[in-house]
């Protein structure tokens, strides 16, 4: 047996699902990401600008306040820058005129010298605004570089003092810079910048992969719960709809499990069996089944099916041919997971076999009837003629008239068995009027009953309230009904009772006419033969009686039931189908 590769559930998920997340997702959070570390470098560049400015604004404080205390003016402002750009971060700090000359510098050896070239030193000199750049240099190969106006002398100050502001120290500052406006540039050192710059980013870039494999995982998570959810749903409709299969199923189901345990049992299967379906789950197959059903554990061992039909005795004492069919549950490693049996009652087809034959009898035995009645009738009419003549010849001697009168009766008695031969041999022939069925059952006991009463037997009736008309031959219901009576007068006692009951459970419905009696009932071996022509259990029967009786029922379309229990009485029931015009 081929075996079957098993795959993790992931491998089930389609392509295109991945396809169209990743489509999804990587843009959205590719966005998220970049917007992320441009906002970061945006409050770095901020924090860094306002660094510098703070720096700038403290420069031009010390400046003011060693100018006023006539500390040297120029030379404060160049120790003040010397000794401010030792602090951390700071690169340089570098004052130039509106020619971008030099005038004081981090590096006293760069006084002079021209800075700026590449920007506009004019213009910058008389700008209050704070702009920054990055310039090549420092550890990290970059500099953050602000600068703006450098203008120690404050608006309005020299007015606080009382002195007119391009007089006095600031007038000093202007002398020794040749009365040139100064721009200030500070160099920043860009490493913690750029370090931290590389770590948001890493930090951003984890958090946007960690987002995107969530959001990745999210929606995977979504499909496969809403590919649980349906499969739970086909499982529940294929599950439901296997339990209506099995449960509806016209032969009877059962599993076993591999302890010979009984794991399911159909309806079907519980009502052939006369079983209480929970009575017997889990119990062994030995104890709750027949026989048959044991002894195919052993065909079984060899064998993948069984099959057999045997005679089964039920709990209930009843004994039934059973077809069962057997087979192993094998699962994809070939191993026994139990036995799965399958069976039907035969009864119905026995029945069915039986009447076949049954008919098959009655026709061989119209054919003969019907070449044979003729060559008997001939005879029979001499034999009466030459009996009458006798009669009134021999009529002075008692013993000569009583045998001719009996020879004349025997027949008289054989010529209504060759009628009745002849009749039940020919093709019936039904003449339906419409009759009411009430009204033909009282007229037929009331045929009988004078014959009931002298056997000192009771005949009851029960009848619907309303009149059921019904298209039948009214005088072939009559015989029908005489027949049986006639057979229960003779089965029952003193004291007994013949009930005729009609029932229907609404109009439409087939109609059922039961004639029971509490007599001496039927022997089970001869309930089989009851419609055999020339089957009788009375010395003076014919055994044409039931015969007939189930010919005319079945000319009309009906059926003849028997049910019966010796010593408690016989029922027979003449089913009428709806089709037979109930009005």
């Amino acid at each position: 047996m081929r075996e079957e590769r098993k795959f993790p559930s992931w491998v089930a998920i389609p392509p295109w699902l991945v396809v169209g997340a990743l489509l999804i997702l990587v843009p959205i959070l590719g966005f998220l990401t970049l917007d992320t570390i441009n906002r970061q470098r945006t409050n770095t560049i901020k924090l860094m600008e306002e660094k510098g400015e703070a720096l700038v604004r403290s420069l031009e404080a010390g400046a003011r306040t060693g100018m006023m205390g006539m500390w040297g003016g120029a030379y404060q402002v160049q120790r003040l820058i010397t000794e401010t750009a030792r602090l951390p971060d700071i690169v340089h700090i570098i004052v130039v005129d509106e020619k971008g000359i030099v005038t004081a510098h981090s590096d006293p050896s760069m006084i002079g010298k021209r800075y700026g070239g590449d920007l506009d030193a004019a213009r910058i000199t008389k700008s209050a605004v704070i702009e920054w750049r990055e310039v090549p240099g420092g550890a990290e190969g970059t500099i953050f570089e602000v600068f703006r106006r450098f203008a120690p002398s404050a608006s309005g100050y020299g007015r606080m003092m009382g002195r007119d502001p391009q007089q006095g120290w600031q007038s000093s500052w202007m002398e020794r810079n040749g009365n040139l406006p100064s721009a200030i540039f500070v160099g920043l050192d860009m490493g913690p910048l750029l370090e931290g710059e590389k770590e948001d980013r890493a930090h951003t870039v984890v958090m946007g992969a960690g987002l995107l494999l969530l959001g990745l995982a999210g929606m995977v998570s979504v499909f496969l719960a809403q590919a649980y959810k349906g499969a739970r749903s086909s499982l529940a409709r294929v599950e439901t709809l296997s339990n209506a299969i099995v449960s509806n199923m016209p032969i009877g189901l059962v599993a076993v499990d591999k302890n010979s345990r009984i794991a399911l049992i159909n309806d079907t299967a519980a009502a052939i069996l006369a079983i209480n379906q929970r009575d017997v789950i889990g119990t062994s197959l030995k104890e709750s089944l027949p026989r048959v059903f044991f002894e195919s554990l052993s065909a079984l061992a060899h064998e993948k099916t069984f099959e057999k039909e045997e005679l089964c005795e039920l709990k209930d004492g009843r004994s039934i041919p059973l077809d069962v069919i057997a087979a192993v549950l094998a699962g994809s490693d070939d191993e026994s997971q139990g036995l799965l049996f399958l069976f039907k009652d035969m009864s119905e087809m026995h029945r069915l076999k039986d009447e076949v034959e049954r008919n098959k009898r009655l026709a061989s035995i119209g054919m003969l009837a019907a070449g044979v009645a003729h060559e008997i009738r001939n005879p029979l009419s001499s034999i009466k003629g030459f009996a009458t003549y006798f009669k009134e010849r021999y009529g002075d001697s008692a013993e000569d008239k009583e045998i001719s009168e009996v020879m004349i009766e025997e027949v008289e008695r054989l010529n209504r068995v060759v009628g009745q031969l002849l009749e039940f041999a020919r093709p019936m022939e039904i003449r339906r009027t419409v009759a009411g069925i009430s009204a033909l059952i009282n007229h037929t006991v009331r045929l009988v009953e004078q014959d009931a009463a002298q056997r000192g037997v009771e005949i009851r009736t029960r009848l619907p309230a309303e009149e059921i008309f019904l298209e039948l031959d009214e005088d072939k219901m009559k015989q029908v009904l005489i027949n049986i009576l006639i057979n229960a007068l003779d089965a029952t006692d003193k004291g007994d009772v013949i009930t005729v009951e009609v029932a229907r459970s609404r109009p439409g419905e087939s109609l059922s006419l039961m004639i029971s009696d509490t007599g001496r009932g039927i022997k089970k071996d001869d309930l089989h033969h009851i419609f055999d022509p020339y089957f009788t259990t009375k010395q003076s029967g014919t055994g044409l009686g039931l015969a007939l009786v189930h010919k005319i029922v079945k000319a009309h379309g009906g059926d003849v039931v028997i049910s019966s229990t010796p010593e408690l009485g016989t029922e027979v029931k003449i089913i009428i189908p709806a089709n037979m015009g109930g009005l």
